[in-house]
């Protein structure tokens, strides 16, 4: 059935007329309706239109006929609302699809509507208050992870065979290890944020998607790569596409392995068991693994991105209580997003400047590491995933230190701009799923040939969560 497919054997069934795009579309609709209700993933829909859209024909793209969700954060589709979870923009309606929703459109696709996120993307859990946490299927009590946590929930329970997400600090790995995925962070630039200016926050966020296989993922940054003429910067030309990358093997592969990091937290057994197994595998398949020191300190990876994310907070901010004519009201931001608010409110041009120094400083002395080896294995979280409420925002006090646990791990490689892809490897104790992190200097088609080959030794799209049939 279609929720088995994924997005590549969804075109090629539609493609062939074993299934109608219509057929598709009214499946995955069904299946949001029975699950979304106790899961929330999907908070805004246009079934009615994405109907008529398939009625009236789509483009005979790669993708022809494939649902997919699309964040509600940093992208638009027209005619929903663009909330990025905060009550301060919770009444605004776009009227415009963002380049990347264009871009699916082209490739066929049909957009079906909006998925979760936590406040303006700050929190590695999916848990708003304007619309409540997702929960994540494989626990129910557990977080889905953040910031794209409710289109992680959506391709796990097989509502969509993929969705988009961004990564400003993990925020598309993160969840996927959490709900059992694969998720690739782009290299810097490679998708195009048009026509939202992003520049500063741009540096460390990227967009992409969560799917259940790497073929997905190769062929999806395909139809999303390459720059709008005028964007601030660009990723370089890929040599081949990124779906021939995930067809060929990748060669023996020198595999630097990183278990702890100075100054950061203390790795717990399970991911640390998923990131050993994932190295002893990677050895069977031919490659060279060799444990190196972690090239950086999360403390200071930590403080150059909240410097570039919160001055953007700040400019987000500022541009909507200018629009409304009014200054903020206790209610418009939850309390973490105050702190983060208010303290990006003293920082001064200087302060923005050395962040963006200390970035290159730590771009740098991360690129070192990969004069000895071609690929960077870490765990993706340094401990299991944790239960709703923990990242709860109306404690900033504490959600700091849950949150540097949670992207310890993965925001160096937005400080770097590196790309970097988390890989289901396992279950820890109470069932739910384990990710590790390959990243690398030499793009993202040496993971993409990594992962299709971890795909094929280690498969992990054969299960699925509890009570979701898929």
């Amino acid at each position: 059935m279609a929720d088995r497919w994924d997005a590549v054997a969804t075109a090629s069934a539609t493609a062939g007329g074993e299934v109608s795009a219509r057929e598709v579309a009214e499946a995955a609709i069904a299946r949001i309706e029975k699950l979304n209700g106790e899961l929330n993933a999907v908070i805004h829909t246009r079934f009615d239109a994405a109907l008529a859209e398939v009625d009236a024909g789509l483009p005979e793209g790669p993708l022809r006929g494939v649902p997919v969700l699309v964040k509600d954060l940093g992208m638009d589709v027209a005619g929903l609302p663009a909330t990025g979870g905060s009550r301060l923009f919770a009444d605004v309606t776009t009227d415009r699809d963002s380049e990347l929703v264009k871009r699916y459109r082209r490739a066929g696709m049909v957009v079906l509507g909006t998925t979760n996120t936590p406040e303006l993307g700050l929190n590695a859990s999916t848990e708003p208050t304007l619309y409540g946490p997702t929960r994540n299927p494989w626990g129910k009590e557990h977080s889905p992870g953040g910031s794209s946590g409710g289109s992680a929930v959506a391709v796990s329970t097989g509502m969509v065979p993929v969705a988009h997400a961004s990564d400003g600090g993990g925020s598309i790995r993160i969840p996927a290890a959490a709900c059992g995925l694969f998720g690739l962070k782009p290299a810097r630039g490679r998708v195009s944020p048009a026509p939202r200016p992003t520049t500063l926050s741009g540096l460390v966020s990227g967009h992409h998607a969560v799917t259940r296989t790497v073929r997905d993922s190769a062929l999806l940054l395909d139809i999303a790569a390459g720059p709008l003429l005028g964007d601030a910067y660009a990723a370089p030309g890929a040599a081949e596409s990124f779906a021939a990358c995930a067809r060929r093997d990748p060669g023996r592969l020198r595999i630097g392995l990183v278990t702890s990091l100075p100054g950061g937290p203390e790795v717990h057994a399970e991911p640390l068991r998923a990131v050993l197994d994932a190295a002893r595998v990677c050895e069977e398949l031919g490659h060279l693994v060799v444990e190196v020191a972690a090239p950086y300190r999360p403390a200071e990876v930590g403080a150059a991105s909240a410097t570039l994310m919160g001055a953007d907070v700040v400019a987000q901010i500022d541009a909507r209580l200018e629009q409304l004519g009014r200054p903020l009201a206790d209610d418009d931001i939850e309390p973490l997003t105050r702190v983060i608010y208010e303290h990006a409110h003293t920082l001064t041009g200087a302060d923005v400047s050395r962040a963006l120094r200390r970035a290159q400083e730590i771009g740098w002395q991360v690129g070192a590491a990969f004069e000895a080896c071609d690929v960077l294995l870490t765990p993706t979280l340094a401990r299991p995933t944790p239960l709703l409420g923990v990242l709860d925002t109306r404690r900033p006090e504490t959600i700091y230190e849950h949150a540097a646990v949670q992207s310890a791990f993965t925001s160096v490689h937005n400080v770097t701009g590196m790309p970097a892809m988390s890989v289901p490897f396992g279950y820890d104790g109470d069932g739910l799923p384990l990710g590790v992190q390959f990243a690398t200097v030499k793009g993202e088609g040496l993971l993409l040939s990594l992962a299709a080959q971890l795909e094929r030794a280690a498969p992990w799209d054969l299960n699925a969560p509890p009570g979701t049939d898929i």
